[in-house]
């Protein structure tokens, strides 16, 4: 039977939020620093349990791009797939990665992330990719997601959604955070900690 295994992305593939960096590439760390400034009463209000993270996520991606093409979008998280994400992949993950695919292993990325800054590292990679995804009307960034936030349970329902999980003789997921155990329960084989 085939074998499939699902990777988190942000924390256990890569060494930082992808999101974040992909913020600092466009604006410059002062740039990401003010941002969160201004975001900040909306991180301290999902912190406190107030306000749901896709809310305070959507808040932060429209204050940054909200009203940009989507073909500048588009070249932008290209840009940061190529010259910054690359230098974000954990070595032993990548390794891990591509120890997979080299046995048959099918390898999916499932990220809270949104698949347009995803899409190009998990393509170059080999890997399928179930991942969160931002809004577009007329052309432009509107700084929501269509849909909901790929994470927390919604990881697990997507997954199901798209994979016959029975077709599967062995399931390993890896995964670093709360966001990522609805997913390490579909597991055979989960990895839930940090990673190298």
């Amino acid at each position: 039977m085939k074998k499939v295994a699902f990777f988190d992305f942000d924390g256990t593939i890569t060494t930082s939020d992808s999101m974040l960096e992909l913020i600092r590439y466009y604006k410059g760390t002062i740039g990401l620093w003010l941002g969160l400034v201004r975001v900040s009463p909306f991180i301290v209000g999902m912190k406190l349990k107030i306000l749901k993270s896709q809310f305070v996520k959507e808040k932060l991606l429209s204050y940054f791009f909200k009203g940009m093409k989507d073909e500048d979008f588009e070249s932008l998280c290209m840009a940061f797939s190529r010259e910054r994400l690359p230098g974000l992949i954990r070595k032993s993950m990548g390794k891990k990665i591509r120890g997979y695919i080299k046995s048959g292993v099918e390898v999916v990325i499932v990220t809270a992330s949104a698949s347009q800054w995803v899409k190009y590292w998990a393509s170059e990679n080999g890997c399928d990719l179930i991942a969160s995804k931002m809004e577009i009307r007329n052309g432009m960034i509107t700084g929501k997601l269509t849909g909901r936030n790929c994470n927390y349970e919604e990881k697990a329902k997507r997954i199901k959604e798209k994979f016959d999980l029975s077709a599967f003789s062995e399931i390993y997921v890896y995964g670093d955070s709360s966001g990522d155990k609805a997913m390490l329960k579909l597991a055979t084989h989960p990895f839930y900690k940090k990673f190298d």
